[in-house]
């Protein structure tokens, strides 16, 4: 950090000597931006963390999806309009039954080491997810397709999934059930192609920067300091690199919104905020008032999750009293302050409008009360005082611990339940919840494609990659099966709100709010795209 500031210092006194003036507030280029080629297109943002994988059958969170996003491509990619356009794929044909994709994948596509892409790299990197023993959490996202599933739990071969290499540029797949959204699918990282050649041979080729992690998108990984900061650079060997203006891209990991937010004043960084950092909340009024900040609505949840396996959160009224007695309007207005949704259900208003009322009412403490009553009873307990202590579990940031702290005093206020809180960092953290080693833990899900599904499928099973519950309900599972054969928009739609009505009324996760995304940026970066899931992409970006 010592380092960056003597950096700043340097370039800012050397600024001022040569145009008597510097630029502040982070709103403006120091070096220029009159539009002209001289403008430096070197983008500085902040990601928060260490990305726990850069392998993409190994991601499985936010930060990791924002690096994979710059310095992968798969068949398609979301593009500026929000929709599935060409990417690795230049054109594919679909059966009349829309079961099999037959994909051609361009001839100029090539790996950054310059081996070309070819279909064997797809077909590699799914089957590779789909392998048990490499305990991909995202494999379950590749169940679309033939055989995956049975592939996965043990119960199939990998040679009976449905994606084969047809010839070096074509791929073949063949899906179990038509999947009107399989385009979209096919953009997000579970589904990206990894050099096969190298892979084979270096079980170990993601862990570092360096010759063996070769790229296929807009940009390649130059170096990775780990835990301090990713450095991306443009690649000369993207099949669209004429698209790319930015030259270089500085991913920093600081954990600390108000050190984000003073970089960016400090003209240290292009951007803060999401959808790559956080601000802090208590900076978002002003910010707010002074016009500077943007803010847009995701689909993307923010929710408690109960691990149903321990007491006492294995009773369904417990659950419920905890999740009933949560004031969110409150956290919205006094901490998080940029235009959540509070969340009474699972599935963004987005995608289900009713969601905007949910199944229940916000803060509805004399149901709670009434839950807790039948909770205690069934557990032979005669006040809440005899109610074991609770731990609620977060990573370590700045805005989940105001919010923890806020949901702790709501509970022992209006319900008189005694919890803990625990903080980790986000890798420890993340391990914590995988292996259920927790009571309550907070958690968000952004959309990984723009289907209702997606907020769904994975609590249908107790030991699926996401679910951490424990919960898993037959009837729920089997209006996610019926959905996937369903060919009537209306009815499947239907299927998908009675499963929800199942999962909320189990609750074995709590909803607290539906995501906005916030940020300041400088006024001449332009064209970044943030997409309505909330992720980010800076092919396009540039500054003017």
């Amino acid at each position: 950090m010592k380092k960056r500031w003597s950096i700043f210092l340097s370039m800012l006194l050397l600024a001022s000597m040569v145009l008597a003036a510097c630029a502040g507030g982070g709103d403006d280029n120091a070096d220029g931006g009159d539009g002209g080629s001289d403008v430096p297109q070197e983008l500085k943002v902040n990601i928060n963390t260490e990305p726990p994988s850069l392998h993409p059958g190994l991601a499985q969170d936010s930060t990791s999806g924002t690096v994979l996003r710059q310095v992968m491509e798969g068949l398609t990619r979301i593009g500026q309009e929000d929709k599935p356009e060409a990417a690795m794929a230049e054109d594919w044909e679909i059966s009349e039954d829309q079961k099999t994709y037959t994909f051609n994948i361009r001839e100029d596509a090539q790996w950054s080491n310059g081996d070309p892409v070819t279909a064997e790299d797809f077909a590699y990197a799914w089957k590779w997810a789909l392998d048990p023993a490499n305990e991909s959490v995202y494999a379950y996202q590749l169940y679309y397709i033939e055989g995956a599933e049975a592939a996965n739990t043990g119960d199939g071969s990998l040679d009976d999934v449905g994606v084969k290499a047809v010839d070096e540029k074509t791929l073949e797949v063949t899906l179990a059930n038509p999947t009107p959204y399989f385009l979209e699918l096919t953009a997000f990282y579970t589904y990206l192609p990894i050099n096969s050649n190298i892979a084979k041979e270096n079980k170990d080729w993601a862990t570092d920067a360096g010759e063996n992690y070769t790229t296929n998108g807009p940009f390649h990984l130059a170096e990775w300091a780990h835990s301090d900061q990713i450095t991306l650079e443009k690649s000369d060997t993207y099949w669209d690199k004429d698209t790319v203006k930015l030259d270089k891209i500085e991913m920093y990991m600081i954990n600390d919104p108000n050190t984000e937010l003073s970089m960016f004043d400090n003209g240290e960084l292009n951007w803060a905020g999401s959808p790559t950092g956080t601000l802090p909340t208590d900076a978002i009024p002003a910010l707010k008032d002074s016009g500077r900040l943007t803010t847009q609505p995701i689909a993307g949840i923010y929710n408690y999750k109960f691990n149903t396996n321990v007491e006492p959160l294995d009773n369904v009224n417990i659950r419920k009293a905890l999740a009933y007695g949560i004031d969110r309007q409150s956290l919205i207005d006094n901490i998080l302050q940029a235009e959540q949704l509070p969340a009474m259900a699972i599935v963004p208003p987005t995608m289900f409008p009713e969601s905007e009322k949910g199944y229940f009412a916000d803060n509805d403490v004399e149901a709670a009360k009434e839950f807790l009553a039948k909770g205690l009873e069934e557990m032979g307990l005669s006040d809440v005082s005899e109610l074991p202590e609770l731990k609620l579990s977060y990573n370590t940031n700045e805005g989940h611990q105001k919010i923890a702290q806020a949901v702790q005093d709501m509970w022992v206020e209006n319900l008189g339940v005694k919890v803990t809180l625990d903080n980790s960092e986000w890798n420890v953290f993340l391990d914590t919840v995988k292996s259920e080693d927790y009571q309550i833990a907070r958690m968000g899900w952004l959309g990984d494609f723009n289907d209702a599904m997606n907020f769904l499928e994975m609590y249908r099973d107790a030991d699926g990659g996401n679910n951490n519950t424990g919960w898993e309900d037959p009837e729920y599972q089997k209006l996610l099966d019926q959905s996937q054969t369903e060919t009537d928009p209306e009815k499947r739609q239907q299927m998908l709100k009675d499963a929800e009505a199942i999962l909320m009324d189990a609750m074995p996760v709590a909803p607290i709010y539906f995501y906005t995304n916030s940020w300041v940026k400088d006024e001449n970066l332009k064209d970044v795209q943030v997409s309505g899931l909330g992720d980010v992409q800076f092919k396009w970006a540039h500054f003017e």
